[in-house]
């Protein structure tokens, strides 16, 4: 087979076979624990191979260490320290930090006005 970029139809079904796996694994992890983290392994694999990235809805949705699959509440603990995201691992205890980019957005817009508005005066 060639390199290079995949066709985008291929992306797209890669995509939606993603999304089905991560919805079964959300379906299954309170029967089957272990079967989710299979599906979460199954859709990395995908992305892999078709170089795509998981979509951002379930990107956050697993263990990048050890590929399980996280419920918050259930087997991670999701908290709010120092303007970032910590999302813990119940599992291997990684931590995964994503910052407040809204938040931080906002605040340099406010600042900007802020500022516009003394120099107009």
């Amino acid at each position: 087979m060639s390199r290079g970029k995949k066709p985008k139809w291929i992306v797209n079904i890669a995509i939606e076979r993603m999304n089905i796996l991560f919805e079964n694994a959300e379906k299954q992890f309170h029967q089957h624990p272990e079967r989710s983290d299979r599906y979460v392994e199954m859709a990395k694999k995908l992305s892999t191979k078709y170089n795509t990235k998981i979509p951002k809805k379930w990107s956050r949705r697993y263990c990048r260490k050890c590929n399980c699959f996280l419920c918050y509440g259930h087997n991670s603990t999701v908290r709010l320290i120092n303007n970032q995201i910590n999302i813990f691992c119940g599992e291997c205890g990684h931590v995964m930090k994503i910052p407040y980019q809204r938040e931080k957005k906002m605040k340099r817009r406010a600042k900007f006005d802020s500022k516009q508005k003394r120099t107009d005066e």
